[in-house]
């Protein structure tokens, strides 16, 4: 057997390996079709609460789903250093390594979501405070979110299976996992917030549904496989060798988490200026900017995978062709959705509202939102080849360097062109993230593969 058939055929074990279109897709597609399950599933608590036939139970459903955004935000580096560092672990054939992070990671998982729990009343009576519904509002939010809390060490240890299974490549058991969690969501909805009539209790009941079973289903299949033979020791579990470069990571990604969502509440601070249906018009076009996001999405778990075996297995030219065929899939997927948003951008938004009002402001700043494809692909696919890579310091001071730039943006743009300016600002932002990173890479991974 020659050295390129040994390599191709080592396409899932440790060691060299050769990146192939078929080994990127087989994580994209699945973890593509996995993520599009979510929006689908805030579709569906929309229709079952606005089918009530009250409005401040779906404005209390809002203000809940935005203070549940605050929260799970927080977290989200949960995910992102479990996938790193499972995949660098996988590239170099460290089995029990792979475990001890998934402990690790369960660990901090689970404690997080109990103290959630226990001082949910705070963060409740802190978010009401912050978000300042009406009387009618807030109650029905406080019955939402104090139900829907209990489902916080299954939604945190859902984001640390994900995590390990991302690292290892398994995309199709992640698009299993994603598709029972939210299925069962969406289904437990309808059953108990219409045909029981529970309402909005009813749509929170079936989210702490959906992700305990997620989480019982996803642990046990992890655990199925792996070898007790090679098992870490709890002392290598919780070594201060181990834990300090994973809490650094973490802190590194929740920083750029916070950043990112601060931009996005930025923009929406700014828009409120502009009147209420030019405010509308941004919400209906910046959910064409996160439909075209979902699919990004998963070409950048492919890249964090890759890159990350590719580190862990030392072996650099599958790190160059991975970020080579990432970004050609990325870029080129990014193109085509351009060109079909501006083909049928505007039937889209008839789609996403009725208001003849809102539907003339978004017609025309529609271009704008077609173009976020092309300006975030390289943001999007950064993100996943520095999360795999584990270069999260890099990450987080260029997300802060991009966000400083979005900043200065928008006081030159938005005085000069309003609403418009505020979109260049925003695309300005996604390039920014996208070409920083990727000035960095050259000297990072020379000095991974040194």
């Amino acid at each position: 057997m020659t050295t390129a058939e040994k390599i191709d055929d080592n396409a899932h074990g440790a060691g060299p390996f050769l990146v192939t279109n078929r080994l990127i897709l087989s994580i994209a597609i699945p973890m593509t079709l996995g993520f599009l399950t979510t929006p689908l599933l805030g579709l569906v608590d929309t229709a079952v609460v606005g089918r009530l036939g009250q409005a401040t139970l779906l404005a209390g459903l809002a203000v809940g789903a935005i203070l549940f955004d605050l929260i799970f935000t927080t977290f989200n580096f949960l995910r992102a250093s479990t996938t790193g560092l499972v995949a660098q672990a996988f590239g170099r054939g460290d089995r029990a390594e792979e475990q001890a992070v998934f402990w690790r990671s369960m660990v901090i998982a689970v404690v997080s979501g109990i103290a959630i729990v226990l001082i949910s009343p705070l963060v409740l009576s802190a978010g009401l405070w912050l978000l300042a519904p009406g009387p009618e509002v807030a109650e029905v939010t406080r019955t939402y979110f104090l139900y829907r809390i209990l489902s916080g060490p299954f939604a945190l240890a859902n984001y640390a299976i994900l995590g390990f299974v991302l690292g290892r490549g398994q995309g199709t058991t992640g698009l299993l996992l994603q598709t029972l969690i939210n299925g069962v969501n969406i289904v437990l909805s309808i059953f108990l917030g219409l045909h029981l009539g529970w309402g909005v209790m009813g749509v929170a009941l079936a989210t702490v549904t959906g992700e305990t079973i997620g989480a019982i289903v996803g642990f046990a299949i992890v655990c199925s496989r792996f070898d007790r033979a090679i098992a870490p020791t709890w002392a290598e579990i919780f070594s201060m060798a181990r834990l300090k470069p994973l809490f650094g990571l973490n802190r590194d990604i929740m920083i750029r988490s916070f950043v990112l969502l601060a931009a996005f509440t930025l923009m929406t601070r700014i828009g409120t200026s502009f009147g209420p249906v030019t405010l509308a018009a941004n919400a209906v076009l910046m959910s064409i900017f996160l439909l075209a996001g979902y699919y990004l999405d998963g070409l950048a778990n492919a890249a964090e995978q890759l890159t990350g075996r590719a580190i862990g297995a030392r072996f650099r030219p599958a790190f160059d062709r991975a970020l080579k065929m990432t970004a050609t899939w990325s870029l080129a997927l990014a193109a085509m959705t351009t060109v079909a948003f501006f083909i049928v951008g505007d039937r889209l938004i008839d789609t996403l509202t009725t208001a003849a009002d809102v539907r003339a402001v978004a017609y025309e700043y529609m271009p704008w939102a077609a173009i976020t494809a092309i300006t975030g692909a390289l943001a999007f696919l950064m993100d996943g080849v520095f999360i795999g890579a584990t270069w999260s310091r890099d990450m987080r001071n260029m997300m802060l360097l991009a966000f400083a730039g979005y900043v200065a943006a928008l006081l030159v743009l938005v005085p000069l062109f309003g609403n418009h300016g505020l979109w260049a600002g925003l695309n300005l932002f996604l390039l920014f993230r996208g070409v920083f990173l990727l000035a960095l890479v050259p000297r990072r991974a020379r000095a991974s593969f040194a």
